[in-house]
């Protein structure tokens, strides 16, 4: 069974801003794919789950059948985990998209990690703000 380890962040330079993505995929402890993209006007934690599922739709290209997802949103986790509820509406169509990318897998993992700990995505998020205000 191919797993892959997903670090995911987003970054929103006003909040709502100018707004990145960052994605590091692993397979068996080292980097496959790297991912920073920007995506526009949004909110941090729109970024945050815009970054999840660019890293779900790829650990599908990649053909994995589990994935851990690590991100430093405690937001993120928690809603996916079902222990918050979603109140705000733009969030839900993003939630939903990420919640029918999560079924196509065997097995799903999400963990809320540290800051520190979540360093290449968050670099790969703030690069691709600061390229488009560049």
């Amino acid at each position: 069974m191919k797993e892959l380890t997903i670090y995911i962040d987003g970054a929103s330079k006003g909040n709502p801003g100018p707004s990145g993505i960052g994605v590091v995929i692993c397979e068996k402890g080292e980097t496959i794919k790297n991912i920073s993209s920007y995506i526009g006007k949004g909110t941090n934690n729109a970024a945050e789950y815009t970054a999840l599922i660019f890293g779900l739709q790829q650990a599908l290209i990649l053909k994995a059948e589990k994935v851990k997802i690590h991100s430093d949103s405690q937001l993120l986790c928690r809603q996916l985990k079902r222990e918050y509820k979603i109140k705000n509406q733009n969030l839900l169509g993003l939630y939903n998209q990420a919640v029918q990318l999560i079924a196509a897998f065997k097995d799903v993992e999400i963990q809320n990690i540290p800051r520190q700990e979540n360093k290449g995505a968050d670099k790969l998020a703030n690069q691709a703000v600061a390229k488009a205000n560049a």
